[in-house]
């Protein structure tokens, strides 16, 4: 299994789309709890799905089941959180969720999880990537930066 991972932030469209298609991942798998109200026009849902199709030759899905609750994103981000607890919580959620039973590894592999953050360290797609690679039993994590 492969698993790659990008954040669109700090990222110019073209630089977005070149790196995705560089990956030759099949599809992307947006795991952002909102995927229409993003600041960066490309990366908003319709347009994503479009933009996916045509550049890169890429399906899209949305999985907001992957995506931290709103209550654990605002504690962390609005709230100035600390990065451990959220951590924490949100691996909580993922096992409450049972992901690993829900979401079709093969959905997941040769895909890209997407979020916003420009970096892995401090992002769920991590922790999403990380988590299910450990209940699916091994496997590769790429991150795109």
């Amino acid at each position: 299994m492969k698993i790659y991972t990008i954040g669109f932030t700090k990222k110019s469209a073209e630089e977005f789309f070149l790196k995705l298609r560089r990956t030759g991942a099949n599809r992307l798998v947006d795991v952002r709890l909102n995927n229409v109200s993003q600041l960066a026009g490309f990366s908003k849902r319709d347009d994503l799905r479009f933009f996916l199709k045509e550049i890169c030759g890429m399906d899209y899905v949305h999985l907001p089941e992957l995506a931290p609750t709103q209550d654990i994103l605002d504690e962390y981000k609005k709230n100035k959180g600390d990065w451990a607890v959220y951590e924490q919580k949100f691996l909580h959620l993922m096992s409450r969720r049972e992901v690993e039973r829900s979401v079709p590894q093969g959905i997941i592999d040769n895909s890209c999880l997407l979020c916003s953050e420009d970096k892995p360290i401090n992002c769920h797609r991590r922790l999403v990537a990380e988590y299910l690679r450990s209940k699916w039993g091994g496997g590769d994590i790429i991150h795109i930066v």
